[in-house]
């Protein structure tokens, strides 16, 4: 569980991890170099501007708990930079990753919605900058807006998405390569970019450890599955970022 931030001290080696994260955004989210189509603030013009009325920003340093998992969800995030991880579990229990979340990325939507309480834990992993929303704001600004109706519609569908991936993963893939592979694949499109030559480049923001706990092994068999994916030419990790060179050969393990 995340530290509170009064006391949070900043460990050396989660700079590392600051390196490769998008830009802080400007002021405003019309200016925001970051959004990308599907994004839940990438509506029309009036639209986000009636979203920013109904919204602040925050800053969260790392190691940061942003809300846990049984809380009344008062409020939900857009993350506008920076990466979370969510985790399951019981507070003094072995916790499971989710998954990490990054800019884009909503926090909270199905909670706020359903009048319920958080499904999830969220840390964050690096700094990050969000825009909470109180739930009957957010409400209100649904009921004004079908656009947005239909946006928090489709980031529903694509959380559903990540739970099945989730469960194919673990209980569909019979090796730790096959499950390993999926993961990277799954980090890929959820927080990577898409190269022109085909690639994918995503931060590399979870430990050994925790990439085991997602694939149901040990910290030994991630780091020798992820050198022998290296040392095939599938992927390469270098200063902190992993490139996937050739998705393709993930794929085929599947």
């Amino acid at each position: 569980m995340g530290k509170p931030v009064a006391d949070l001290m900043i460990p050396a080696d989660v700079h590392v991890r600051q390196k490769h994260l998008p830009r802080q955004i400007p002021a405003g989210c019309a200016a925001c170099s970051n959004r990308r189509p599907g994004w839940f603030c990438s509506l029309g013009s009036a639209v986000l501007a009636d979203l920013e009325l109904a919204t602040s920003t925050i800053s969260l340093p790392a190691q940061a708990s942003l809300f846990t998992q049984g809380e009344d969800a008062r409020c939900l995030y857009l993350i506008c930079s920076g990466y979370l991880k969510l985790t399951a579990g019981r507070p003094d229990d072995r916790q499971m990753i989710v998954r990490v979340a990054g800019p884009g990325s909503m926090l909270g939507l199905y909670a706020v919605l359903s009048h319920g309480v958080y499904e999830v834990s969220a840390e964050s992993l690096t700094t990050a900058q969000l825009r909470p929303v109180e739930r009957d704001r957010f409400l209100s600004f649904l009921r004004s807006h079908k656009e947005a109706q239909m946006r928090a519609v489709q980031c529903i569908c694509q959380e559903y998405r990540f739970a099945l991936q989730d469960a194919c993963r673990i209980a569909l893939s019979e090796t730790v390569a096959t499950r390993l592979g999926r993961l990277l694949l799954e980090l890929a499109h959820q927080i990577g970019e898409h190269t022109p030559g085909g690639e994918y480049r995503f931060p590399l923001l979870l430990t050994h450890e925790e990439m085991a706990s997602m694939t149901c092994t040990t910290r030994e068999t991630v780091t020798r599955t992820l050198g022998q994916f290296r040392k095939a030419g599938w992927i390469s990790i270098e200063d902190s970022m992993v490139t996937v060179h050739q998705p393709e050969k993930l794929q085929m393990l599947m």
